[in-house]
């Protein structure tokens, strides 16, 4: 099973928040997960993101979607 760690869209219409999920690569982007690690707002800019948990999922083999990467790169969790 390949585990991805990748952005699912909430909010409003024209208002979206995601939230930072573990998923299996195959499920749709706003269907299953294995796991929410943490929450990203565009319109305030404000990142949160549980760190322990994000690197434990990457230590198991989870990898991150260029957006997740650059918002872990931009929360000084990976290098």
């Amino acid at each position: 099973m390949a585990v991805k760690m990748r952005l699912r869209r909430m909010g409003a219409k024209k208002a979206p928040t995601y939230r930072v999920i573990v998923a299996d690569s195959r499920s749709p982007r706003d269907g299953r997960f294995i796991e929410e690690i943490g929450y990203f707002n565009p319109r305030t800019d404000e990142v949160k993101i549980d760190a322990d948990k994000a690197k434990t999922w990457i230590a198991n083999g989870a990898q991150p979607t260029d957006t997740v990467k650059a918002l872990l790169k931009k929360t000084n969790i990976v290098d």
